[in-house]
């Protein structure tokens, strides 16, 4: 009689003998408590709903907001996890009734929280108590699923299964639920309806189904290793479930890629745009300040906004279409928005030039008197003097346009504010204004001199010019 010759065990076999050996299957007890603890979380009752309503409003008011605290917040509230989970362990186990309650639970629960995200945020455009200008980045982030939403779901889901299997590890489940960030993308699919962008609902669905496909395939994973699955004499293959889920899985891995090539070709376009529109616009002195592009075929419309101290002609215009047309490789159509701005510096005062009045002297015209003569053969008449006018040095008074009481009251020795201070003035005092005339700081200094003979330098600001004029000389009668 001959032995059989020993048959090589298969690849599963060996696979499966590893893992089981790495990760040792729970209890029977324990399995229990986890199948009964799902299916009671996963039971679309009351509580479930009312937990669904809850966490999305909180989702959506946080994505409204632009609020990371607040998004936290509702992914600890959704009860969405447990129906997932439940559907990984029931797809293992066959067991149709939990099967069917976590499916209800998950669909209509998805459901309620985009019908509520839907409501808030078209109420919001009615009753704005949140000013939307643009979409918040909150928003924005969930519309672009990559395959690296797929790895974090996938660990996600390895972790929620294997601490909810075991009891020593229950704790890591709120940071779970943060991680993988169910509800979140059902808000966005609500705010994307409600202000008909689809692109954004479109987006936003793609990575919830992608959430709840990896966590479902993952929870499977983690049940089969730990031995929840029935053992069946003779049967060494992988349960039909988690292959079926693996291969769905992956498929996932086809638009995520396809999204992410795409949103990296559009990143790297933009980049390039903006780069082009600021370097060319910088050629003219100007900053750019807001780029609008949109297409219209293979042409780029840009709306540019840029701030200048010096407004553009309409050959610069057309000379910038060209210039950023020729860089691009592309057809460009622009419109420019200006913003004439002058720049000022507190550092440096104004330079304040107003008209000077300047000193109108009316003198006096020569005249002479006819002398008056008595008649008197010895007398020798005198004739009177000519009475001439004498002109007066300018005189100017102080005054105080910057409203302080150092740049106008104090005289220097040069002209500036550096110049040491060798006298102080008061308001409506006069000076003499000298023939010296500089500029410095900004401002035009003048040589003046004060009452007590002191000789230094004032702002011509600082300095209003009167007009002065001088008595008429009385006449001289000649005395016989």
């Amino acid at each position: 009689m001959t032995l059989p010759e020993p048959t090589t065990p298969s690849l599963r076999v060996q696979i499966r003998y590893w893992l089981r050996k790495l990760v040792k299957p729970v209890t029977l007890e324990r399995r229990a408590e986890v199948q009964v603890q799902l299916r009671e979380e996963a039971h679309p009752d009351f509580d479930y709903f009312l937990m669904v309503v809850l966490s999305s409003m909180i989702a959506t008011l946080g994505l409204l907001t632009n609020s990371a605290a607040v998004i936290i917040g509702a992914m600890l509230v959704a009860p969405l996890m447990s129906p997932i989970i439940a559907l990984g362990l029931a797809s293992l186990t066959g067991d149709e009734k939990l099967l069917r309650d976590s499916g209800s639970a998950l669909i209509r629960g998805a459901l309620i929280a985009v019908v509520i995200a839907t409501l808030l945020t078209w109420i919001n455009r009615f009753l704005p108590f949140v000013t939307l200008q643009e979409l918040p980045v909150e928003v924005l982030s969930r519309t672009r699923p990559s395959p690296i939403d797929l790895l974090i779901a996938l660990a996600g889901g390895l972790a929620a299964a294997f601490a909810l299997a075991q009891p020593s590890l229950s704790a890591a489940l709120p940071g779970v639920a943060i991680a993988t960030a169910l509800m979140p993308p059902l808000g966005t699919i609500g705010v994307g309806v409600a202000m008909g962008r689809w692109d954004v609902a479109g987006g936003a669905l793609l990575l919830f189904i992608t959430n709840a496909v990896t966590i479902a395939f993952a929870a499977t994973l983690i049940f089969f290793v730990l031995g929840f699955s029935p053992v069946r004499r003779g049967e060494n293959r992988l349960p039909r479930s988690l292959v079926a889920s693996a291969l769905f899985t992956l498929m996932l891995l086809i638009p995520l890629t396809g999204l992410s090539a795409y949103f990296f070709q559009q990143a790297n376009e933009t980049r390039q745009i903006n780069t082009v529109v600021t370097e060319e616009v910088s050629k003219y002195d100007a900053e750019l300040t807001e780029l609008q592009v949109n297409s219209d075929g293979d042409t780029l419309l840009m709306d540019i906004t840029l701030r200048t101290s010096k407004q553009l002609s309409y050959n610069d215009v057309n000379t910038l279409q060209r210039d950023i047309a020729f860089r691009l490789q592309r057809p460009v159509s622009i419109i420019v928005n200006q913003i004439v701005a002058a720049r000022l510096d507190p550092l440096v005062p104004p330079t304040f030039t107003p008209t000077p009045t300047p000193a109108t002297l009316t003198p006096t015209p020569s005249f002479t008197p006819t002398p008056s003569l008595t008649p008197s053969p010895s007398s020798t008449p005198t004739p009177s003097p000519t009475a001439t006018s004498t002109p007066t040095p300018a005189m100017a008074r102080i005054v105080n346009p910057f409203n302080t009481y150092t740049q106008c009251l104090e005289i220097r020795q040069n002209p500036g504010y550096d110049g040491p201070n060798i006298g102080r003035l008061g308001i409506g005092k006069y000076v003499t204004v000298l023939y010296g005339q500089e500029t410095a700081d900004g401002l035009v200094w003048l040589e003046v001199e004060d009452d007590d003979g002191r000789v230094g330098w004032l702002p011509q600001v600082c300095l209003t010019t009167v007009t002065l004029t001088p008595s008429r000389t009385p006449p001289v009668t000649a005395t016989p």
